[in-house]
């Protein structure tokens, strides 16, 4: 798969911060288009033709903020991407491909739209939830284990994300403005360059030998908020390089 491999990132993956580590991010800066687009277009496509009930999920309760997010999305596209040709209801895109927009299909149309993976969290009592989502790109999680469930849940797989670390990220999404959104990125070490890799929660971790995991993933996180229904959105760009010295 290495027609789908990156070269570089755009972020110094040999200085990571600690959790919950996010910055400022300019608007204009949200969705990107790497040297990958092409490829892991084709690759999202195929998921979501073959293995659509595992990388898509909508609740009832997400149906507003995922109308909402394609609108937004759409919009950005208009003024942020000129790579993208957006006219009515068609949206050229980088690589050639139109994708007809399906507005009763807003996130499946996203999935075609853009590299990155979409999810939307929304605040239900006292935690955000997860309601609905286009994961293509799992970094060994399942969509169907996470939809519906608060963020405690979603990273209970996750050694490093205690109960501190959970109440400083609840504090980060309820603090995230309009127009203002947050950054981060992480950096993983990987057994293949496979952008699917969904794993049980029970699933053994990977081989700490370094020449067992020759490729090193990692992933750009965005956090804003929608307006209208003030969900988060949820953006994840992925990254998978091979490790210096690593041959095929």
């Amino acid at each position: 798969m290495t027609e789908i491999l990156q070269t570089r990132t755009p972020h110094d993956v040999t200085a990571p911060k600690p959790l919950p580590g996010v910055a400022p991010l300019e608007v204009a800066e949200w969705l990107l288009v790497d040297e990958a687009f092409a490829g892991q277009m084709a690759e999202r496509e195929r998921l979501l033709a073959e293995r659509r009930d595992e990388v898509l999920a909508v609740t009832e309760a997400g149906q507003a903020a995922a109308a909402e997010l394609l609108e937004h999305v759409l919009g950005w596209l208009a003024v942020h991407a000129p790579a993208y040709e957006v006219s009515g209801t068609q949206v050229l895109r980088p690589d050639g491909v139109t994708v007809t927009v399906d507005r009763g299909d807003p996130m499946g149309t996203l999935g075609r739209l853009v590299q990155e993976d979409l999810c939307l969290l929304e605040k239900q009592g006292e935690e955000h939830v997860l309601t609905a989502a286009v994961l293509c790109f799992p970094a060994s999680w399942r969509l169907a284990d996470k939809i519906g469930r608060p963020l405690t849940g979603i990273h209970v797989p996750v050694p490093a994300y205690d109960d501190g670390i959970a109440r400083r990220v609840q504090r980060l999404f309820d603090g995230v403005r309009v127009g203002r959104p947050l950054w981060r990125f992480n950096v993983l070490s990987y057994a293949d360059a496979e952008l699917f890799q969904p794993v049980r929660r029970e699933a053994p971790a990977l081989p700490e030998d370094p020449a067992a995991c020759p490729y090193l993933r990692s992933e750009r996180q965005c956090v804003l908020r929608l307006p209208e229904t003030q969900a988060c959105v949820f953006s994840i760009h992925t990254y998978v390089l091979r490790k210096p010295g690593q041959t095929a």
